[in-house]
């Protein structure tokens, strides 16, 4: 392709349009969504049985979603969430089906809409507004707010009663920094109570109320596998389903409550699975491998609306019945592009202790309990090819097979692409998950290391003289941490949005992610200061060994911008040049990493220019622009 076809194909990849938290209205005749066919993200109504879309916002919406939005019960109103500039400090604000907006709570802090109350007159949402994330309540009719909990650790996940007086949700008052329980309590927060299930260090929480107001159906991981519950509030006992081989997590009750819905994890897919209560059996909705999840609310005939990808499928909603059959009900565009270009993964596994062969750098370590590692590897099919490793966010996340333009960007750039379910991801139970804790930067970054290893050694195609590591968020500490461990298997880096001086992290990030990410993975940094030094990567720069590009977005409240400075400071500090040894660009108008298409180009030429200059980059038969 010429240089002119070759910039097209960034662009028009970063410009598809994405259809972003859909969900089905009260009456089940349309379907709400965010999507930006028209170069901004919009809310949309989208009618099931035409296929017809029709804006709703022209403009009022964050560019930049971050958090989905809600129906009023009437279902002539949404309820969405509005920042400035992806800072993520939501108000919430209400648009009708004319079109019309206006704020319904503006306060200090970050603002999450839990729930919307049947009576159509009650908000409950969680806020960072005193600090610590707790719940609030706020009053359609007389505009008044109030709050509900005031608790040391986060208050999230609520959910609200039918008749709106019963109030559940999520927090832990124990002394175990691993555990959290589920709560209920009257609707002004009074008379809370724990629900007496599951077991202390593991985590339990309200999912969704029965339409009786009755039961409530409970998520759960004290047998290690996610596992769902329902609850009888009345007898207070609990009936379990799953918890026996597969991860679920649970996800709302059907019409009538005699069923609900729960999401299967088996390796990097997601499948829904409907539950019969009483028959205590399950039943697999019948859609393609992938990614998939169905919507809250039942069609008014009754079918389930299910949100499907693949790596190789653009976000497709789907029409579903218990028998089988299912219509396909939207599709995303794909602009100039042949699906049949974008490429499938292969599903690779490895064993690893946790120590590779290359040699550590930063911090030695004996070997850790051996795991069967999973993992998913993209062929460019350039060859040799060179190789991208893209070490996912969260770190309690994990790779599956969803379309993802940046990976099929990089495959149209002659990379290959490999990414690891490393220890500490999900979809393999609670005792996979907490191998990680307190022990970031160690066996999880080994266990990378090793993938690495394992396809150099199983597959010739792959140049070993052209490895780079590229993740975001804590993708992007894994990047910097491989970089300073284990420099002689990289010949470039990219980190976006990365952690890099964990002591700076739980200072300067929001209270909920102080709380429940960085003591409850590292415990207290006083407490444990050698860790938490040990295990920062910029104190071990010296290390750096290939060109690293650091990017960051200075509205980030999840990882404060403050880490990419400190990083370079560091570099400078320890003799790195930049623009030679590293080269640094700060994003404004941008938080943590940004949905809006205009900020994906500019990302995605950022890492392609970085690349290109770097280590080279050729043109693959993959995602090329139709003729």
């Amino acid at each position: 392709m010429s240089e002119t076809e070759t910039d097209d194909v960034l662009r028009e990849l970063a410009s598809l349009p994405s259809l972003i938290t859909p969900s089905v209205s009260p009456e089940g005749d349309q379907i709400g969504v965010y999507y930006d066919v028209t170069g901004r993200n919009e809310l949309h109504l989208l009618d099931p049985e035409t296929g017809e879309l029709t804006q709703l916002s022209d403009g009022e919406v964050p560019r930049a979603v971050r958090a989905g939005f809600e129906w009023h019960p009437d279902g002539d109103r949404l309820f969405f969430h509005r920042d400035e500039a992806g800072d993520e400090q939501h108000d919430i604000h209400v648009i009708d089906l004319d079109g019309e907006t206006e704020p319904v709570v503006e306060m200090d802090g970050q603002c999450n809409l839990g729930a919307v109350g049947e009576d159509g007159e009650t908000l409950v949402f969680s806020s960072s507004a005193g600090g610590q994330l707790n719940l609030y309540c706020h009053d359609l009719p007389s505009g008044e707010t109030a709050k509900l909990t005031d608790y040391e650790r986060a208050a999230a996940g609520a959910q609200l009663s039918p008749d709106c007086e019963t109030l559940a949700y999520a927090t832990n008052e124990t002394d175990n920094y691993d555990n959290q329980d589920a709560y209920v309590a009257d609707a002004d927060g009074s008379n809370p109570r724990v629900l007496d299930v599951g077991e202390t260090g593991a985590e339990t929480a309200p999912v969704d109320f029965g339409p009786e107001g009755r039961r409530l159906l409970i998520a759960d991981n004290s047998t290690d596998v996610g596992r769902s519950g329902v609850y009888d509030l009345e007898t207070d006992e609990v009936t379990w389903f799953g918890g026996d081989g597969f991860d679920e997590n649970p996800s709302h009750f059907l019409s009538g409550g005699e069923r609900f819905v729960a999401s299967r994890s088996r390796d990097s897919t997601n499948t829904p699975v409907v539950y019969d209560i009483e028959a205590g059996e399950a039943t697999e909705l019948d859609v393609p491998a992938g990614v998939s999840s169905v919507l809250g609310d039942p069609l008014d005939d009754g079918r389930l609306v299910v949100n499907h990808t693949a790596a190789s499928t653009r976000a497709t909603l789907l029409a579903c019945d218990l028998d089988g059959e299912t219509t396909e009900l939207f599709q995303s565009a794909y602009g100039p592009f042949d699906p049949e270009d974008f490429v499938e993964p292969e599903t690779i596994r490895f064993d690893s202790d946790g120590v590779p062969e290359a040699d550590a750098h930063a911090v030695e370590h004996n070997a850790y309990e051996e795991y069967e590692i999973q993992g998913l590897l993209f062929d460019s099919g350039v060859r040799p090819s060179p190789l991208i490793v893209n070490p996912h966010g969260g770190p309690r996340s994990r790779d599956t097979r969803r379309f993802n333009y940046r990976v099929q960007f990089l495959l149209s750039r002659g990379f290959s692409v490999l990414q690891v379910n490393y220890r500490g991801s999900t979809g393999r139970g609670r005792g996979f998950v907490e191998e990680i804790y307190d022990d970031w930067g160690g066996a999880e970054q080994g266990d990378i290391a090793t993938g690495v290893e394992h396809v150099l050694d199983e597959y010739d195609w792959i140049d070993e003289e052209q490895i780079v590591v590229y993740g975001g968020s804590y993708g992007g500490y894994s990047t910097n941490w491989q970089v300073v461990q284990y420099p002689e298997l990289y010949d470039a880096a990219v980190t976006s949005v990365g952690v890099s001086d964990l002591f700076d992290m739980y200072e300067n990030t929001m209270p909920h992610f102080r709380s429940e990410l960085m003591v409850k993975n590292l415990g207290e940094p006083d407490e444990n200061a050698d860790l938490y030094e040990e295990r920062s990567p910029a104190e071990h720069v010296e290390n750096l060994a290939c060109p690293l590009l650091i990017v960051h977005g200075v509205n980030d409240p999840r990882v404060p911008v403050s880490q990419a400075r400190i990083l370079r400071d560091e570099l400078e500090a320890a003799g790195f040049t930049e623009g030679e040894g590293f080269e640094y660009e700060e994003l404004g108008e941008e938080g943590h990493g940004s949905s809006d298409i205009d900020q994906k180009i500019r990302s995605l030429e950022l890492l392609d220019d970085f690349l290109d200059r770097r280590i080279g980059t050729r043109d693959a038969p993959v995602a090329s622009l139709d003729d």
